[in-house]
């Protein structure tokens, strides 16, 4: 682990590489050519910059603040880092002020990220995952809302019923298969197709596994969005996809043993996911907040909970328990209970 630590580059790339939790140098670096073939499509360079900084600002706080030589090698401090470079520049217009924000957020990233390690993962086992570039984000892209330097460019503050329900779009194959590309994409809040194909490639070249179930994740939510009428113009650009790419992989093959029982779990989250992103959509836009990987976060964070014993908690008649406990304490009658479920 020492040599992880000593070079830098590699770690950093692992950093990003994790984003899809993966842990290959040369995947972290087909996922930033994807970021910035991106930026070289829309002519906007600056969510590649953020990228760079974002996980280069994060992986040197963690070395900084002494976080422990494994996970900092493995690039388990960067991968939060690299998100809130390429969400800043999306949502806040470029400006000198945008930079030192993009550093802030990206070292504050990875403090929250040992946060969630020492209460989340400590105490129940449940892995922060992107959670701390969804509250460092959120934070950040809130703020800019009360700072004049800072401009947000998002979509302006909308209510979930400024969607016509019952619209109905059946892309054509040629388009859904772009759709299926700008699922993946999306994860690095990339619209772009090309960019998709590269972190897919990316991700089957460190793990076939998780690039097959990233193919699953994506299937799924395309068809599930299209059949329950999500907006077509979201689900066009890859937005009601990439949450549920980062379900399919995190919980049918990461964080739980995968076998056949697993994969239909998997599944089942993937489509609840999907479900999760409409409601969080509707909840967060109000207030004119992405809900960037939040439905992911929230719905990993429920299917690995139970991930040890996929069964409801073990508990006793009602009889053995509060009733029972009084009526010893007071000295009252006490006789044996049958305590089987």
């Amino acid at each position: 682990m020492a040599e992880k630590k000593d070079n830098f580059l590699a770690t950093c790339l692992r950093g990003a590489s994790q984003v899809f939790f993966m842990e290959n140098a040369i995947t972290g670096a087909l996922f930033l050519l994807a970021i910035a073939y991106a930026s070289y499509a829309s002519g906007n360079w600056a969510t590649t910059i953020g990228a760079v900084i974002g996980v280069a600002v994060a992986t040197l706080t963690a070395q900084y603040l002494h976080c422990a030589d494994e996970p900092t090698g493995q690039g388990l401090f960067g991968f939060n880092g690299i998100l809130v470079g390429v969400a800043l520049p999306t949502f806040i217009a470029v400006s000198p002020l945008l930079w030192l924000y993009i550093v802030v957020g990206a070292a504050v990233s990875t403090v929250v990220t040992a946060a969630f390690a020492a209460t989340l993962t400590k105490s129940w086992g449940i892995p922060g995952s992107t959670g701390p570039f969804v509250l460092t984000g959120w934070l950040m892209v809130a703020g800019a809302y009360s700072f004049g330097g800072l401009a947000v460019t998002g979509e302006e503050p909308k209510l979930g019923s400024d969607y016509v329900q019952g619209l109905v779009s059946i892309p054509s194959p040629i388009d859904m298969l772009k759709i299926f590309f700008r699922n993946i994409g999306q994860v690095f809040l990339l619209g772009s197709e090309v960019s998709g194909a590269i972190i897919l490639a990316g991700i089957f070249l460190a793990s076939v596994r998780a690039g097959i179930a990233a193919v699953a994740g994506s299937v799924i939510a395309m068809v599930i969005s299209m059949a329950i009428g999500a907006d077509p113009s979201a689900v066009n650009a890859g937005l009601y996809g990439f949450s549920p790419v980062l379900t399919a992989i995190a919980v049918g093959v990461i964080f739980i043993e995968p076998s056949p029982r697993v994969a239909v779990y998997a599944a089942m989250a993937t489509v609840m996911t999907v479900f999760v992103q409409g409601a969080l959509d509707a909840i967060v836009q109000p207030v004119g907040l992405p809900s960037f990987t939040a439905p992911y976060v929230l719905t990993m964070y429920l299917f690995i909970a139970p991930k040890l014993n996929l069964a409801p908690h073990p508990h006793k008649p009602v009889a053995v328990h509060l009733v029972q406990a009084l009526t010893n304490k007071t000295g009252g009658a006490s006789g044996k209970h049958d305590t089987a479920v």
